[in-house]
């Protein structure tokens, strides 16, 4: 069997491996447009900030090793031009000659990945405008600022690839600021009251993010002065683009394969309209595991995966991708950000009746040296009590909440499959209830009615408007505000009417809960507990004040 791979990052590397471990007999060729293969693209940010010390740490294998480790031949250089599906056959180009070379295959596998969106403005030809994509680009841009010529700089997108390089930026003493299109950052990632927080962590650690701005043009003589935005002119030395990819797929245009928006349409078993065609990475559509709908994922995580069930179904094999669940992490400036499942409103319109709680939770024992919290965003289906989604914020480590719910949305396990699992627990690591289970028991509380509330989200769209604001903290925090000291709550508060609309607040919402637990046993009807407490919700201080 005759075996073609087009592109050979890492959808295609993957593919390659595991087919010649599957079936040693086929005979797989990797044809590839760039010089390098098998590299770490999503390390590319840290090799800017010189976390990464060497480029060739970012290249996981050379073509020659890759042949020699694996036994699939690689061609680099190589862009393939045109796929003649009847013929069984594609026309590439040689970078460096020229020359057209036709090859045949049995098998084709489409794995092309993706490029860098680049703006259709002014300017983007100037030196220090740079993408973020292959590690040449990093070695650009590192060596750059090493050369002093880079004080300050202006990122344009929000998403994971812009974030980190500011990160990065920041740590090596330039000015960055982040501007994007969408009303916040991580669009699409996280729901719009966690962007926000987040956006705020990032602006404590001297990032800026001007969001609903759009990139007007990027302007100098020679090289980078000032990015124009449709708010204002901002100075840079560097201005990086960041604004998303696009699938490398424009030369299927006349094959007659089937695509959306540019990303190739597949099976569960990653085939093609052509059977005997394969699209697996950057470049190809999959499903979506809760809802079943098409979900384009360009990550890293996605392609390995599905390359590797891509092989063994090339090897003859039956097996069924089952889906993405839209994953992700990210160190940033000052914080740590996870996710996976389903965000509210996406949850909403897949016909869910959803639930959703904020905790803000320790994240190890509090006594233990370095100790912090998470805050974690759950959100479930109300008939079901099936896990849906889950977000969440913290200082590290957030990883371990969102593979617990990776695991938990797999299995379509409800809240009390979950509610009394045995997580691992020491003091160095977690909390004896764990943070995940401690925020699962919030969940069930909230749906039994036992937690009644008002979340981040209701709260800043003015939910609590005719509610008092009620400090029930330790100690008085809220200038201005009636305070409840719960060791000393023992009937009836003065001041405070049983059918007044409350709204008791304290640091993280735990507190505010067993003070709402006692005054309703004291006969008051009418009290909230706002989600999060001050920790997410620090407008408070400002709405009482």
């Amino acid at each position: 069997m005759k075996v073609l791979i087009v592109g050979g990052v890492a959808a295609g590397t993957k593919i390659a491996a595991k087919l010649k471990r599957e079936d040693r007999s086929a005979e797989v060729t990797i044809l590839t447009k760039g010089k390098d293969i098998s590299y770490a693209g999503c390390g590319l940010p840290y090799y800017v900030g010189d976390i990464i010390k060497e480029r060739k740490d970012l290249v996981v294998n050379t073509p020659e090793a890759f042949s020699k480790l694996t036994g699939a031949s690689v061609f680099t250089h190589t862009e393939v031009t045109h796929v003649n599906r009847e013929a069984k056959n594609v026309e590439a180009r040689d970078e460096e000659t020229g020359k057209i070379s036709t090859y045949t295959y049995d098998k084709l596998v489409i794995a092309t990945g993706a490029s860098p969106f680049l703006p259709d403005c002014e300017g983007t030809n100037l030196k220090n405008v740079f993408v973020m994509r292959t590690p040449d680009d990093a070695v650009a841009l590192r060596e750059a600022v090493d050369a002093g010529e880079i004080k300050r700089a202006v990122v344009v997108g929000g998403g994971f690839i812009g974030l980190e390089v500011a990160e990065n930026l920041n740590a090596k003493d330039v000015k960055v600021s982040v501007i994007d299109f969408a009303p916040h950052i991580l669009p699409g990632f996280f729901d719009p009251e966690f962007s926000a927080y987040t956006e705020d962590k990032l602006a404590d650690h001297g990032i800026m993010c001007f969001t609903g701005v759009a990139l007007e043009s990027i302007i100098g003589t020679d090289k980078v002065e000032k990015v124009k935005t449709s708010r204002r002119a901002m100075k840079a030395d560097a201005c990086i683009l960041a604004m998303g990819v696009r699938p490398n797929t424009a030369f299927l245009n006349d094959s007659g394969i089937e695509m959306f928006k540019g990303t190739v349409i597949t099976n569960q078993y990653l085939q093609t309209n052509d059977p005997d065609i394969y699209a697996v990475g950057d470049c190809a559509m999959v499903t979506n595991r809760v809802t079943g709908d098409a979900q384009w994922s360009p990550m890293g995580s996605t392609a390995n995966i599905a390359g590797r069930i891509a092989a063994m179904n090339l090897a003859g094999k039956e097996i069924a991708y089952p889906g993405v669940l839209g994953t992700g992490v990210a160190k940033l400036a000052g914080i740590c950000v996870g996710r996976t499942g389903l965000n509210e409103k996406p949850a909403k319109d897949a016909g869910y009746d959803v639930e959703t709680v904020v905790t803000v939770v320790d994240d190890k024992a509090h006594y233990y040296p370095g100790s912090g919290s998470f805050i974690i965003k759950m959100i479930a289906d109300r008939a079901s009590h099936k896990l849906l989604g889950i977000q969440v914020l913290g200082n590290e480590s957030v990883d371990k909440v969102v593979d617990i719910a990776v695991t938990a949305i797999s299995m379509k396990a409800t809240l009390e499959d979950l509610q009394s699992m045995d997580f691992a627990y020491a003091p160095p690591f977690s909390t004896a209830i764990h943070p995940f289970a401690h925020t699962v028991n919030v969940m069930l509380n909230k749906l039994s009615g036992a937690f009644e509330t008002i979340t981040p989200a209701e709260y800043a769209a003015g939910a609590a408007e005719d509610y008092k604001i009620v400090d029930s903290a330790i100690n008085p925090t809220i200038k201005g505000a009636p305070f409840i000291d719960l060791t000393k709550l023992e009937g009836p508060v003065e001041g405070l009417g049983k059918e007044e609309k409350l709204l008791l607040v304290c640091a993280k919402g735990k507190r505010a809960y067993m003070v709402q637990n006692r005054l309703k046993h004291f006969g008051y009807t009418q009290t909230k507990v706002l989600e999060g407490g001050v920790t997410f919700n620090t407008s408070v201080y400002d709405d009482v004040e």
